[in-house]
C-alpha cells in the first residue's frame, strides 16, 4: 500500500525499511515526483543516471525506477553493478545528468532508500526536495514514446578524475618503501569494493584486505565504519605493529581510518590533518566548511592558519551548498564526509582514505605523528561522545527542545552562550559545548558532547542523560 506521508525526505534521501515503506507503490509515487520536478525544471532531454549499493533489493529498485523514467520519456543510464554514492554524483556532473542514488547508506541492513543528486553533482538542497514532495502523488503524464535505457559502467571516468587530485606516484614510492606501514583495506561487504581496492592495484600501490564480498545484510553489523563494527581490522593492524587500516560505508560516501597503533582516527582529526596537507604540500588557499556538529579543534586550527570559518547546519547538503559558494580547501561533517576544493560537493569516503595515504606520504611520518602534530599545534586535546535518545513522536521532540533550550546551567557548568543554527547548541567556553538535535534520518534526538577534559565529557554524559 502507498502513503505519501510516509515518504520524508530528510538530510540525505528518503530512507525506510525495505518492502514495509520503502515499497513498489511508494517508490512509483517518489521516483514519480522526481521525474515531475527534473522535467519541471531541466525539460524532457535531461538524461538520468541511476545507481544502486549492495543492499536487498537496491538493484531491483534501480531497475524499477529506470522503467518509471523510460516510460515517461526519459533517457537513463542505469548502473551494470554496485556503485558508490560518490561515484554516481561524479558522474551526474561529468554527464550533466540528474542521478537517482538507491542507498540507505549507514543505516542498517533492513533499510533502503533514495537519494536524489541535481546535476551540480551534491545532496539535494531543501528547496528541491520541498519542491520534489509537492509532487507526490500528482499526476504526471508520459511526454515521449522515446525513452530509453543504456547500461554502462560508471567507475573509468571517476578514476581517471582521481588522477587530478591525488599524488598516486607519491603514495606508490613511500608505501613501497620496506620501513613504510602496511595499507589494510577493510571492504566491510560495502560498495566500495571493486573500487577503492582496484584503485589501489591500477596504481601498483601494495595492500591487505579483509571482507571482500558484498553482503546484503553486511555481515550481520551496521554498515558503518565506527570502531565498534571494525574489530578484525583494528585486531589484525595492532598484530601487525605498522599497518593503517581504512573502510568506508555501505555507499562510500563516509570514511574510517585506523593508525599504525590500531586506534581509531576521528573524522575532526582527519579533516584537520588534511587541511594541513593541502595547504602545506599542495598549495590549496581558501575558506574551511564545517558543520555545527564538528569538533571546535578545527575553529582553532582554522583560527590558527588565517583561514576563513564557514559553518553549516548538519547535513552535507548544506555542506555541499557551501562548497559550491565558497569553494574551501576542505569541507567536512564530523560523522565521516568530506570533499575538497574543485571537486564535486559531496562527500567522498574513498576520496579521503587516499588523501590520508597521500597525507602520510608526503610527510613520511606515521599517521599518529601528524595526529601529535595536529594538537601540538591547536594546544590541546577535544574528547567527544553523542547520546542519541529514541522519541515516540513530535511533542516529544518539541517537549524535549524546549527544555534544552531553556538551560542556563549543566551541573555545575554554566552556560555562556546559544546558538541556534541548527538544533540547539550551548556553549560552556570555546572548547566545552553541548548541540542537541533531531535526526534527520532517523527517529532519534542526537545529543552531541565536546570538552578538552575527559572526566568532564563523563560527566555531563551523566547530567545529560537525566535531563
Amino acid at each position: 500500500m502507498g502513503n505519501i506521508n510516509n515518504i520524508k525526505f530528510g538530510t540525505d534521501g528518503w530512507r525506510a525499511i525495505t518492502d514495509k515503506d520503502f515499497n513498489e507503490t511508494n517508490v512509483n509515487i517518489a521516483v514519480c515526483a522526481i521525474a515531475k520536478y527534473i522535467y519541471d525544471n531541466y525539460g524532457a532531454d535531461k538524461n538520468i543516471i541511476i545507481g544502486y549499493d549492495p543492499r536487498n533489493k537496491a538493484d531491483f529498485f534501480a531497475e524499477f525506477a529506470s522503467k518509471i523514467l523510460i516510460d515517461f520519456g526519459f533517457n537513463v543510464i542505469l548502473s551494470n553493478v554496485v556503485v558508490p554514492t560518490p561515484v554516481l554524483a561524479f558522474n551526474a556532473k561529468h554527464l550533466n545528468a540528474c542521478a537517482l542514488m538507491f542507498t540507505a547508506s549507514h543505516n542498517p541492513p533492513e533499510y533502503l532508500g533514495l537519494k536524489f543528486i541535481p546535476d551540480y553533482a551534491g545532496p539535494a538542497t531543501s528547496d528541491i526536495t520541498n519542491e520534489i514532495t509537492k509532487n507526490l502523488g500528482k499526476d504526471f503524464k508520459k511526454f515521449s514514446d522515446d525513452g530509453n535505457v543504456t547500461l554502462t559502467d560508471f567507475a573509468p571516468a571517476y578514476i581517471m578524475n582521481l588522477k587530478n587530485l591525488i599524488d598516486f606516484g607519491k603514495i606508490k614510492k613511500f608505501f613501497c618503501m620496506t620501513a613504510s606501514p602496511k595499507i589494510i583495506f577493510d571492504g566491510l561487504y560495502s560498495a566500495t569494493i571493486g573500487y577503492f581496492d582496484k584503485i589501489l592495484k591500477l596504481e601498483e600501490i601494495p595492500f591487505e584486505s579483509l571482507h571482500m564480498f558484498r553482503d546484503v545484510n553486511f555481515g550481520g553489523a551496521m554498515p558503518e565504519p565506527k570502531p565498534q563494527y571494525l574489530g578484525e581490522l583494528i585486531e589484525k593492524i595492532k598484530s601487525d605493529k605498522n599497518a593503517l587500516g581504512f573502510a568506508n560505508d555501505g555507499d562510500g560516501d563516509r570514511f574510517g581510518v585506523i593508525n599504525e597503533k590500531g586506534e581509531y582516527v576521528t573524522p575532526n582529526e582527519i579533516i584537520g590533518i588534511l587541511l594541513l596537507h593541502l595547504m602545506k604540500n599542495k598549495g590549496y588557499t581558501g575558506a574551511l566548511v564545517k558543520t555545527v556538529g564538528a569538533s571546535s579543534l578545527l575553529n582553532i586550527l582554522a583560527k590558527k592558519l588565517g583561514v576563513e570559518i564557514v559553518e553549516t547546519p548538519v547535513g552535507f547538503k548544506y555542506v555541499g551548498e557551501a562548497m559550491r559558494k565558497y569553494n574551501p580547501i576542505i569541507a567536512g561533517e564530523d560523522s565521516g564526509g568530506l570533499s575538497i576544493q574543485n571537486y564535486i560537493p559531496e562527500k567522498d569516503g574513498i576520496l579521503a582514505n587516499l588523501l590520508i595515504l597521500e597525507a602520510v606520504a608526503y610527510a613520511e611520518k606515521p599517521l599518529y605523528e601528524l595526529q601529535n602534530e595536529l594538537r601540538d599545534i591547536v594546544g590541546c586535546e577535544f574528547y567527544n561522545t553523542r547520546i542519541d535518545k529514541k522519541l515516540s513522536d513530535t511533542s516529544e521532540i518539541a517537549e524535549f527542545k524546549e527544555k534544552f533550550k531553556n538551560l542556563n546551567s549543566v551541573g555545575e557548568y554554566k552556560i555562556v552562550s546559544k546558538d541556534f543554527k541548527d538544533g540547539i547548541k550551548l556553549f560552556i567556553d570555546e572548547c566545552n559545548w553541548i548541540l542537541a538535535r533531531p535526526s534527520g534520518t532517523e527517529p532519534l534526538l542526537r545529543i552531541y558532547i565536546e570538552t578538552n577534559d575527559k572526566n568532564r565529557m563523563k560527566e555531563l554524559k551523566e547530567l545529560l542523560e537525566r535531563v
